[in-house]
């Protein structure tokens, strides 16, 4: 019998699948549980909207997500931080610092796991940062860090 899968199925498959198991497995087990539907015309034309509707929001948010990296491409975000003589800073800045300054700059939400820092920032200067989007949209920021009058 064949079957579209509901959820994923370990050694079977993944959601959206149409596979083929024994009636008795499908029947007794798969169905009542909710783990798949038999695999009918409506059901399969139903999956087919749902993968359409899928790949319509993917392209939006990678849409969305690059405009949003083009806005932030335009700007020079500048942190004011304490730092030392020789412009070493006390303490160290992170990708949650980064974070809040570009959602006062943008005046929108920015969420700072978007944002990847191999190490955080500890000395005064300009750095390229690389900035991960939703929908697989990735790109670098400029970033300077300034010695604040705190």
């Amino acid at each position: 019998m064949k079957v579209v899968l509901m959820q994923d199925v370990p050694k079977l498959g993944k959601r959206g699948q149409i596979v083929s198991v024994s009636d008795g497995y499908a029947r007794n087990f798969l169905i009542p549980k909710g783990l798949a539907k038999e695999a009918t015309p409506e059901v399969i034309k139903e999956l087919e909207r749902q993968k359409e509707e899928e790949k319509r929001r993917q392209e939006e948010q990678k849409k969305a997500s690059e405009e949003l990296l083009a806005e932030l491409q335009k700007h020079l975000f500048k942190i004011k931080a304490k730092a030392g003589e020789g412009g070493k800073l006390f303490g160290s800045l992170t990708n949650s610092n980064i974070a809040e300054e570009i959602e006062k700059i943008l005046g929108r939400e920015f969420d700072k796991r978007w944002i990847s820092l191999d190490t955080p920032i500890k000395s005064v200067g300009l750095y390229d940062v690389v900035v991960k989007l939703p929908g697989g949209v990735s790109g670098k920021i400029k970033v300077e860090v300034v010695r604040g009058e705190d």
